[in-house]
């Protein structure tokens, strides 16, 4: 299966002494690779729609001498996760099972990393269960502060009604264009959509940000077809007054997480210890 070389392909991407967990919850098994130490600070990162867990590789590497960091499948989209028991239709639902798969990896507090789909995720588990959530990091978040430009729909409806491989890989070239991305990891999401065809995460309303307390990272593709990035970094400081946002130049949607620069890498680090 195209899809399972893939997923392994990147596999061998993350850092040495890398863990694969299978941790149980009520609406099935989750998929989290773990690295760092185990008594350290726990991050879960949440990938974006269709990219696994896998897409954290460098984010693991960077983040993994000082943090435990454990980078989960979602539950419902592409990746080793194994729906069954209840199913997972609502924003409770993820809610639930976000406590559960926390409850399962032994943490009953964790730093917050998302992008794209993980991290309206991210957030709005920080929202409904702020004292789980010690800080909050979302990489050009959707659905959180703004709105889908209505171009990136459109653009995206052909894949979304009529995945195949082929279509993919065409569609994330497009939306890379004049980036780096990882060819490996567009391969794992052009496969991924085809494998995973029938299936449609949980979505829900946009959540109100302005009751979020705890401390915020928003790091913004400066080229994101998904929104306007001045935009989302307007809203987003002004419903959350003590948040930090960025823009990182040059970037695009779907360029991140693999191609966080080195200075974003280490930001996040900072941030998340407290120290920036």
């Amino acid at each position: 299966m195209r899809f399972s070389a893939a997923y392994d392909a990147l596999l061998a991407r993350w850092p040495a002494g890398t863990d694969e967990l299978d941790v149980p919850t009520p609406f099935g098994t989750t998929r989290v690779h773990a690295h760092g130490p185990a008594g350290a600070p726990p991050v879960l990162l949440l990938p974006g729609g269709g990219a696994t867990g896998l897409v954290w590789f460098r984010t693991a590497a960077a983040l993994g001498a000082r943090h435990r960091v454990l980078a989960a499948d979602i539950l419902g989209d592409a990746g080793r996760s194994v729906p069954q028991g209840r199913p997972l239709r609502t924003p409770d639902d993820l809610t639930a099972w976000l406590d559960a798969l926390l409850d399962g990896l032994g943490a009953d507090r964790a730093h917050l990393v998302g992008h794209s789909y993980g991290a309206w995720i991210a957030l709005s588990h920080a929202l409904r269960r702020p004292g789980r959530v010690d800080r909050l990091v979302l990489l050009d978040p959707t659905q959180c502060f703004a709105g889908f430009r209505p171009g990136f729909l459109l653009r995206s409806l052909p894949v979304l009604l009529r995945p195949t491989a082929a279509r993919a890989l065409a569609y994330v070239d497009r939306e890379t264009a004049g980036t780096a991305t990882d060819p490996e990891y567009k391969r794992l999401f052009a496969y991924a959509a085809e494998a995973f065809a029938g299936q449609r995460p949980v979505t829900g309303r946009r959540p109100d940000p302005s009751a979020l307390r705890a401390p915020l990272l928003v790091l913004l593709a400066e080229r994101s077809a998904a929104h306007r990035a001045g935009a989302v970094a307007a809203r987003a400081r002004a419903a959350v007054p003590h948040a930090r946002v960025e823009t990182l130049p040059g970037l695009t949607h779907f360029a991140l997480p693999t191609e966080l620069p080195p200075g974003a890498l280490s930001g996040i680090g900072a941030f998340l210890d407290g120290r920036a």
